[in-house]
């Protein structure tokens, strides 16, 4: 079982860049591994390192000043390959969750399966948050799963959001897909002994 899910306040890391793909968030050279350990150590590796593997200081992943388990994205976040590194790389990292005004759908489903909170919002309301995040490095939010709802604290502005019933009551509950089925073993095994007696 993995950690459960159900309300987040936290510090964010702001990544205002549009159109960031997968190749950006895991490039593709780090993909050998078949685990999800080490992964964090990599996520936007070729912004966060220069050629000589020092750190480039104007990354917002190496400010002192910029940390949170959320990770707040510019539009089309997550493009590209449909690579699953990419959800493991940022949970590896530290992030619980990502908020942005549209992601890519396999980057959403594929973040939902791994225990990594999606959190789509207004294109408005993520100006809000980088507004706030610009002017107060420790602007926190608050992602309350349950009631689908995030607010910036600074502004106290909210907004809902949508997901999937099934997915979000996995991330409440902490289960993966296989974790939901044994947990439902007992039903699933009434509906097949109930429909062998017809």
């Amino acid at each position: 079982m993995r950690s459960t899910f159900t309300i987040l306040t936290s510090a964010c890391v702001p990544l205002p860049l549009e159109n960031v793909d997968t190749d950006q968030i895991i490039p593709a050279r780090f993909l050998k591994a078949t685990t999800r350990e080490g992964f964090g150590d990599n996520l936007f590796h070729d912004w966060r390192y220069d050629e000589s593997g020092r750190l480039n200081p104007d990354f917002v992943l190496n400010k002192q000043t910029r940390n949170g388990e959320i990770l707040v994205a510019g539009k089309n976040f997550g493009s590209g390959s449909s690579r699953e590194h990419a959800a493991w790389a940022i949970t590896g990292y530290g992030f619980r969750a990502v908020v942005s005004s549209f992601f890519a759908d396999i980057f959403k489903n594929n973040s939902m399966n791994n225990g990594l909170l999606p959190v789509v919002v207004s294109p408005e309301f993520l100006k809000d948050i980088f507004m706030s995040v610009s002017v107060n490095p420790d602007t926190t939010l608050t992602i309350d799963l349950p009631s689908q709802t995030i607010v910036n604290n600074c502004t106290l502005r909210s907004e809902s959001f949508e997901i999937n019933a099934y997915k979000k009551d996995c991330l409440v509950n902490g289960l993966d897909d296989i974790d939901y089925l044994l947990a439902n073993k007992s039903k699933i095994e009434l509906y097949e002994r109930n429909r062998n007696e017809r």
